[in-house]
């Protein structure tokens, strides 16, 4: 009996392995016709510098700033920053009278070095600002470089198009 009058019910368990799986012998078994199934396949090689890859528009690349008509949509809401789990996305906002938008970012940075491609800040954008584009070709000579500021983030709507339209038939 337990505190409040009802009765303990029982454990109830799985029921026990038997001895040959135990043994894990099937699993290895799978595991080994994997194996074997995969040298069997054809292979090929994709001669990097030459012949690039095209990445599907599912793909999440460097995440970039949506610019429309020659202004970022970002309203410098700062969703993205308190979303992204590696602190990587910096955004200081200020404000303006001759935009139609009431904010701006007056500072937006990406700390590439620390990024890593989760997609949670384009998630939570609700103006559709930032979106990860098609890029996976990050190179940098220091740390300076792989911060990003808004001059290298800002993509145009045609450049996205792909990706924007990607994002309305999922959501």
């Amino acid at each position: 009996m337990t505190t409040n009058g009802q009765q303990k019910r029982p454990q109830i368990r799985k029921k026990d392995l038997s001895l040959w799986q135990l043994s894990y012998i099937p699993e290895i078994i799978k595991g080994m016709f994997l194996t074997f199934k995969q040298i069997l396949r054809p292979k090929f090689t994709r001669q990097y510098p030459e012949e690039h890859w095209t990445p599907p528009s599912s793909y999440r690349g460097r995440p970039v700033l949506v610019e429309e008509d020659g202004v970022e949509r970002c309203v410098a809401c700062g969703l993205c920053a308190r979303v992204c789990p590696a602190l990587a996305i910096e955004v200081q906002a200020s404000e303006t009278e001759e935009l139609a938008k009431e904010r701006y970012p007056e500072r937006f940075e990406i700390n590439m070095l620390r990024c890593i491609f989760c997609g949670f800040c384009e998630e939570a954008c609700p103006e559709e600002a930032i979106v990860m584009s098609n890029e996976y070709e990050l190179v940098f000579s220091n740390q300076e470089d792989a911060i990003f500021g808004k001059e290298k983030l800002l993509m145009t709507t045609e450049q996205l198009k792909e990706r924007l339209e990607f994002l309305k038939e999922s959501r």
